[in-house]
């Protein structure tokens, strides 16, 4: 018997479940799949829980970094869709931490201002968790903590599945 690429198993498990078919899969963490729960910290040190989120809000996460041109190319497109749903969805920014500092991500932060709360990723929990391919890979979970969405690269677009995430 012929196996399915994973990205149409996933997607064919989706619409089956009733879900828009707004989902993209490149490679990295299976739509349809769980979430992980990842605690990670801020460049100040806060944890944040990501599994915490699972039964009470969506959100979407992009791995990225400094030096990441697919990075740059998306962040309009990030920007503009936390502008629109940055009230159903949290936003968060994953960066990698390869051939970064806290001081270039801050100076970065400083002159780009991106729209997530950005997060440190210094011993690879959360990569290996999501199967992070590269940057910018971006996953968005729904309320229930279901990947809907796993995709990367510099023309992604991401409205249509915040828009299911966030009930809209």
């Amino acid at each position: 018997m012929m196996q399915l690429p994973r990205w149409i198993a996933a997607a064919t498990v989706a619409l089956a479940l009733g879900a828009a078919p707004a989902m993209a899969q490149d490679a990295g963490i299976a739509v349809g799949s769980k979430a992980p729960a990842v605690v990670l910290k801020t460049l100040d040190g806060k944890s944040v829980d990501l599994g915490k989120l699972n039964g009470k809000k969506p959100y979407m996460i992009e791995f990225w970094a400094t030096w990441c041109s697919n990075c740059e190319e998306m962040l309009p497109r990030v920007k503009a869709a936390a502008a629109k749903y940055g009230k159903d969805v949290e936003f968060y920014g994953v960066n990698v931490t390869v051939n970064q500092t806290k001081e270039r991500v801050q100076r970065y932060l400083a002159k780009h201002q991106p729209p997530y709360m950005t997060l440190w990723d210094d011993t690879g929990v959360s990569t290996r968790a999501f199967d992070v391919p590269t940057t910018s890979f971006i996953v968005i979970v729904d309320k229930s903590g279901v990947v809907r969405y796993a995709a990367l690269g510099a023309e992604q677009n991401i409205d249509a599945p915040l828009k299911l995430v966030a009930g809209k």
